[in-house]
């Protein structure tokens, strides 16, 4: 009988496209995966894939293999899951990318109660302005908003982002509120630039009529990140557009006030993304299932 170790080597590299992939995945060198793809390979007398130094795709036979597979190695996989550690709970280095902002307002504290639950999982947790690539980068989930859904990838809504503007009461003193979106252009503007596309993000806002505006900001202070624009905003430097998770404490406590209460953008769902391979660790189902139960409530 083949070894478990030789089916995830392949299964993993045929998901990924790369043996380096599929080794961050499975905690082994590329070499290891190689070594175990080959000997999968001999042992069932069929080149399953076809190796190039550029490039590392299936074979017509290794397709077919591929697909017979399936949920028999998902079982068998659960079952491992399940027994993972002396005390059949979930277990393991859980790594987890998360945008800067939300991730530490918002998901950050709910990890005491998820540690209590599951102590045995570990979090390694990345908090960055970046769509991570999760199979290739061997990312257990990430939760933010702009990913791509590429193929083996798939999410779950979390939150509406709705964008709004915001500034300080310090700020906003002795000046007139504008009526529409247009009209913030008479204010100093808190701008973001995109890591990714180097350009100032835009915004066209909306009401509740549908009707729509577009917000032309003043490029006063222009920076990289959404926490840092919320501080300078804080700090009474001008009117900044952020989603409304992330300041929604300071507006309740009165430390920001949103201009324009009837308007806002729509940047997309804040979601929870993570591989849809057929192995999926039980630290990773409980992680996907705790979140988005907390959410929910």
């Amino acid at each position: 009988m083949e070894t478990l170790a030789n089916l995830e080597s392949f299964v993993r590299s045929a998901e990924t496209g790369s043996f380096s992939a599929a080794a961050r995945l499975l905690a082994l060198t590329p070499a290891a995966v190689s070594r175990n793809v080959a000997m999968l390979e001999r042992n069932i007398g069929v080149r399953l894939f076809q190796r190039s130094t550029r490039k590392l795709s299936l074979t017509e036979a290794g397709e077919g293999f591929l697909a017979s597979i399936g949920g028999n190695l998902e079982a068998l996989q659960a079952a491992i899951n399940a027994v993972s550690s002396d005390r059949g709970e979930p277990a393991g280095v859980l790594k987890v990318s998360l945008a800067p902002t939300f991730g530490i307002g918002h998901v950050l504290p709910l990890l005491p109660a998820f540690l209590e639950r599951y102590p045995l999982i570990k979090p390694e947790w990345h908090f960055e302005n970046r769509p991570v690539d999760l199979i290739a980068e061997g990312y257990d989930a990430a939760i933010g908003g702009g990913f791509e859904l590429t193929p083996g990838v798939v999410s779950r809504t979390l939150a509406a982002a709705d964008v709004v503007a915001v500034a300080s009461p310090a700020y906003l003193a002795g000046r007139a509120l504008p009526d529409d979106p247009t009209q913030l252009s008479r204010f100093n503007g808190i701008v973001m630039r995109g890591s990714r596309t180097g350009r100032i993000r835009q915004w066209v806002m909306q009401d509740g009529a549908g009707h729509e505006a577009p917000v032309s900001l003043n490029e006063t202070i222009v920076l990289n990140d959404p926490a840092a624009m919320r501080e300078a905003a804080l700090l009474g430097l001008g009117v900044t557009l952020l989603v409304l998770p992330d300041v929604s404490a300071h507006l309740q406590r009165g430390e920001l006030v949103r201009l324009l209460p009837d308007w806002h953008a729509d940047a997309g769902p804040i979601s929870l993304y993570y591989p849809s391979r057929t192995l999926m660790p039980a630290k990773t189902r409980v992680f996907i299932d705790f979140v988005v139960e907390a959410f929910q409530q």
